[in-house]
């Protein structure tokens, strides 16, 4: 963007963005049988000796497209079209350039050929989803312990977590399924229509009908449906940003042929491509490229492949299979995923080996003599180490927090993207439409009389009422008593830049609607802003088109000539360079508009100037509204007449136009320095105008000098070694005409320096970095099918807003799985200490008592425990959450903090269970206790004793477990205190436990459901293998009581010596 002048020479310094590239072909002059020779040049790029086995191998109509080895005549290539002459596209493709392909011939060929279509947006399967929601290790590691279960007999149990895993597997599908869904619908935003002319006739067909060969009609706001070679084009532009990420139109001419086949894409001004919309004229072209051919295709492609590993390509047959099954055990064992799924899955695999461990442990105290209770106890002992419920609880906090992303405007395509986002450190976003809002819109305003305009606060590009505008040091008010003064100053620059104008800019309803160039539609709008917008002046009659000059990049200026009061005026618009010398102005006025254009430029605006002068409408004939296409081809032609209306103009004055950034972006940037997360603009717009938008919303800081390499233009970047980018001290923050290549580039230079980074992209162009980055963030609105495949979350609103959003919310939910996992560690590790000790517990046989039956085992750990899990999993966020740094990636979920605290904590539980257990087994009966014989089985007189006692250690237990429910809501803030910004005082413990609604209700039916689970006769002796209680409760209470004072204590060394959660302190941001 920038600048229309060329008072610096910045933009000859920085490359092209080039598209994909095929192997060169050995074609030769484009000579055809029969045809006579052309004249077209050929560079050495199209001389090329051999040709590459892998060029598109495509045939149309009778003929080949692609050179074969006995091929001695140049043939057409997708990648040369834009080479040859039309003539000699025609011919090869064997079309008619006026009246197009048969119905026959085309249908022939959409046979051979297919729709035009590109495979990479057909989304994920169904079997796909449901794959995805078995591979990890939790799961595999639940279903074998299921099959124990069963294998012994154990039929509750087994159920119990047969259940568990259905759950998980059902809720994961259906939240991936939906979210697949409604991508698919994101995708149907495409043009599914266009224009084509078949034997002779202009039909509206399906795009994915088109075939090679086609013409194709297009206009303003048509979508291209292939990628076609121009046959004929009057003032057209296209909006390449999303194939090149360059958000300026591009002015397309038929007539040009290029010489050098290497051409990059943005460059090739005779081709448009497939997804490129067109923002201004109309033109006609012959479809050279269609489907998985297309540029877009090709990068589809791309992407299609990039799961295959280099090491596969280079290894013998048996290499690519081991390497294949070797990728393979990695997903489905959940090894290859985000830092938090890989952590979870190696833990579900340690606490697999640990169950194996202990199971035989206890099968040695027993001397190896396995019978069925100490088979059955063994189990029990490792099934207390795996925490069955963590799988489902994880998927349904997931879940629901997905279903809180997606009314912030977020669809998260996979689960494991939600806490991904949470541990990111950088931010690569692109700056046209997502730090922006993608509209152009007139900012500032400088008339030949020295008078300033400045709008500000624009939050609706196309609204004319949206902002706030000054004239000078006043406001202006339309419709106040001065308005009509003020817009008199501005009457003739205002008449000029609504009638040089082809945009149309309507109010539908509450909102405003446009079409045509953003240069023109911001220019129009401004002149609304005034009443003078160009229906306005037309409704009068006062003003009559009677000539256009369109606007060509040759002569980068446009013209119209109107009638009006005095006769008529040629209103002139264009770069500042091109309408400076035909300008009847003195030098020093001359050196002063130089001057502005040079500070409004500074300022990252795209700089016009405006001119008119009065003409004799008697040298020209009024058009009508059906001869208007052919008289402006006509003025175009005349170029005597448009050199003699275009000169001695009157200088009216420079109109500064810039893509204003998003209200919510400077906030949004600010949170994420906060958060200790660094922001990176990657964009394929001028240095300038970056680097002024990057000033506005607080990337580059104003109140600091900018360091070395924060501003960076691609072409120097791409110069840079893989080594050298190393050596910098940070990475750049503003990174101006980026390339895919570029952006690729950037991310595996933070993955080296162990960053994880969030990548934002809506263009085709953008794909392979979302791929290749570790959260990868398309655009909803305005991306392209392709970059929402490649990517891990789409927004719908295509807001940077909602990514800091997103990243809040994975914080929370990285926070609340800390927690969760604490509470059940806790439990589980408890069960562990008491049942090992608990081998020492025996009946007169010398048959160990289990101080927990298997169910009482299991309702804990898949009732009471699931619930209470689950209340912590949608925990409220933190106040301070996105003022802390990001967590430690190389930690992972599993810190050094939650690891100490839940041994700390279930040393202590498993201990007071173990205290409750003996104090009711031998604190009564004396050191040799009352345990009976067979009480691991059934009820008799004598198992009074046991049966109590292990009702005694379930109900401490159990009430252990609601404590812990409440205290591991922080790690480090006492439970009578946890929130002093918000509430103080010796009641506040109970604003805490009430605010949390979910929690509070699976704590108090956690301890409700306590009492018939140990009362009721059926219940108690049979199914859970324990009897009532009375005196018991007091030894219940009094663990409780020392359970809670030992946390309390422990929070408090904590906070004493800064030691965990308690240490975390706001840091600035690190640049990566």
């Amino acid at each position: 963007m920038g600048t229309e002048t060329e008072l610096d020479v910045e933009a000859q310094t920085e490359p092209p963005i080039c598209g994909f590239k095929s192997a060169p072909d050995n074609s030769h002059s484009p000579t055809l049988a029969g045809t006579p020779h052309t004249g077209t040049v050929v560079t050495d790029a199209d001389t090329d000796a051999d040709a590459d086995a892998d060029a598109t191998d495509a045939t149309v109509g009778r003929g080949s497209i692609v050179s074969s080895p006995t091929d001695t005549a140049r043939v057409l290539t997708p990648e040369s079209a834009h080479t040859l002459p039309v003539p000699d596209i025609c011919a090869l493709l064997e079309t008619d350039v006026e009246n197009g392909l048969d119905s026959s011939e085309a249908a022939r060929r959409l046979q051979h050929h297919g729709p035009n279509k590109v495979e990479g947006a057909k989304g994920l399967s169904v079997w796909t989803i449901l794959l995805r929601q078995v591979s990890n290790s939790l799961t595999l590691v639940l279903v074998i312990t299921m099959v124990l279960s069963f294998a012994i007999n154990d039929h509750i149990e087994g159920g119990v977590i047969a259940a568990v895993i259905s759950l998980n597997i059902v809720v994961g599908f259906f939240q991936d399924y939906r979210a697949e869904q409604t991508i698919q619908a994101l995708y149907a935003l495409s043009a599914p229509t266009c224009k084509v002319i078949r034997a002779g006739h202009t039909d509206t067909i399906k795009a994915e009908a088109l075939v090679p060969g086609d013409l194709v009609k297009l206009g303003v706001g048509d979508i291209v449906p292939a990628d076609l070679r121009l046959v004929h084009s009057i003032n057209l532009s296209t909006d390449e940003a999303l194939l090149t990420g360059e958000s300026v139109p591009v002015s397309k001419h038929a007539e040009v042929i290029l010489k050098d086949r290497d051409v990059p894409l943005g460059d090739r001004t005779n081709m448009v491509y497939s997804a490129s919309i067109i923002s201004r004229g109309r033109a006609t072209g012959i479809v050279v490229a269609t489907g998985m051919t297309t540029e877009v295709g090709k990068i589809a492609n791309l992407l299609k492949r990039s799961g295959e590993r280099l090491a596969d390509k280079r290894t013998t047959p048996l290499g690519k299979a081991w390497a294949k099954v070797r990728n393979g055990l990695r997903v489905l064992l959940g090894l290859d995923g985000t830092p938090m799924q890989v952590s979870l899955s190696k833990f579900a695999l340690l606490l697999f080996a640990l169950a194996i461990l202990l199971a035989i442990i206890v099968f040695s105290v027993s001397l190896w003599r396995v019978t069925s209770d100490v088979l059955i106890y063994g189990i029990c002992v490792a099934v207390a180490v795996i925490p069955e419920s963590l799988i489902a609880v994880l998927t349904i906090a997931t879940a629901l927090g997905t279903r809180a992303m997606a009314k912030g405007n977020v669809v998260i395509r996979k689960l494991a993207a939600l806490e991904a986002v949470g541990g990111v450190t950088n931010i690569c976003s692109d700056k046209t439409g997502t730090l922006t809002q993608g509209k152009m819109v007139a900012k500032r305003v400088w008339l030949v009389d020295g008078t300033e305009v400045s709008i500000q606060d624009t939050t609706h590009p196309f609204d004319p009422t949206s902002g706030n505008v000054h004239v000078g040091n006043e406001v202006y008010t339309p419709k106040s008593s001065t308005a009509e003064k003020k817009a008199a100053r501005l009457k003739d620059l205002l008449e000029t830049i609504a009638l040089c104008n082809n945009s149309t800019v309507t109010k539908v309803d509450a909102s405003y609607a446009a079409i045509g160039e953003p240069t023109e539609i911001a220019l129009q709008v401004l002149a609304m802003r005034f009443g003078m917008g160009k229906p306005d002046l037309l409704k009068s009659g006062e003003h009559q088109l009677l000539a256009e000059f369109p606007f060509d990049s040759s002569c980068k200026r446009m013209t119209v000539v109107c009638t009006d009061r005095t006769g008529a005026s040629a209103y002139t618009k264009g770069a500042l360079e091109a309408l400076l010398p035909l300008m009847d102005v003195s030098d020093e006025l001359k050196a002063t508009i130089v001057a502005k254009a040079e500070s409004l430029a500074a300022e990252g605006l795209r700089v016009l100037c405006i001119a008119k002068k009065a003409v004799d409408p008697a040298d020209f004939v009024p058009e009508t509204p059906l001869a208007g296409a052919e008289k402006v081809t006509q003025a175009d032609e005349n170029s005597d007449q448009r050199a003699a209306v275009e000169r001695d103009l009157t200088f009216l004055g420079l109109a500064g136009l810039y893509d204003p950034p998003r209200v919510e972006s400077a906030a949004a940037v600010k949170r994420c320095q906060e958060a200790g997360i660094t922001v990176h603009m990657l964009t394929g717009d001028h240095v300038k105008t970056a680097t002024a938008i990057a000033y506005e919303i607080g990337i580059l800081s104003r109140t600091t000098p900018a360091k070395t390499n924060d501003i960076m233009v691609a072409g120097a970047f791409d110069s840079l070694s893989d080594a050298q980018i190393d050596e910098m001290e940070h990475l750049p923050l503003v990174l101006a005409r980026c390339s895919p290549t570029t952006k690729v580039r950037m991310v595996e230079a933070m993955h080296r320096r162990k960053a994880f980074c969030v990548m934002t992209g809506d263009g085709v162009n953008d794909s392979p970095a979302l791929k290749k980055s570790d959260v990868g963030i398309a655009m909803g609105l305005n991306g392209s099918d392709v970059a929402k495949e490649a990517a891990d979350m789409v927004l719908t609103d295509d807001n940077f807003a909602s990514i800091v959003t997103a990243i809040e919310e994975g914080r929370r939910l990285f926070d609340n799985i800390q927690k969760f996992l604490l509470h059940l560690l806790v439990s589980n590790i408890a069960q562990v200490f008491l049942l090992l000790i608990g081998l020492a517990f025996k009946d007169p046989h010398g048959v160990s008592v289990f101080p927990l039956s298997p169910l009482e085992i299991l309702w804990a750990n898949l009732v009471t425990s699931s619930f209470l899990a689950l209340g912590l999993g949608i925990e409220d966020a933190q106040p301070d959450i996105m003022q802390r740094p990001p967590h430690d990636l190389s930690v992972g979920v599993f810190t050094r903090e939650l690891i100490v605290d839940k041994f700390v904590y279930g040393a202590a539980m498993g201990g007071l269970c173990l205290a409750a257990f003996t104090s009711v087994a031998y604190g009564v009966h004396g050191p040799t206790g009352g345990l009976g014989a067979g009480c691991n089985e059934a009820y008799s007189a004598e198992c009074g004793v046991a049966f109590r006692a292990r009702a005694t250690t379930f109900a401490t237990l159990t009430f252990l477990l609601l404590i812990t429910a409440w205290q591991a809501k922080h790690f480090t803030r006492s439970l009578f205190n946890m929130h002093p910004e918000r509430y103080t005082g010796p009641l506040s413990v109970f604003r805490t436990v009430w605010g949390n609604r979910f929690l509070f209700g699976a704590v108090t039916a956690g301890f409700v459901i306590a009492f018939p689970v140990i009362y009721l006769p059926v219940v108690n002796r049979i199914v859970f293998k324990h009897d009532a209680i009375t005196w018991e409760w007091g030894v219940v209470a009094a663990c409780v009581v020392v359970y809670t004072a030992v946390v309390e204590t422990w929070k408090a060394v904590k906070r004493r010596f800064g030691m965990g959660a308690a240490a975390l302190k706001v840091r600035g941001n690190v640049e990566v």
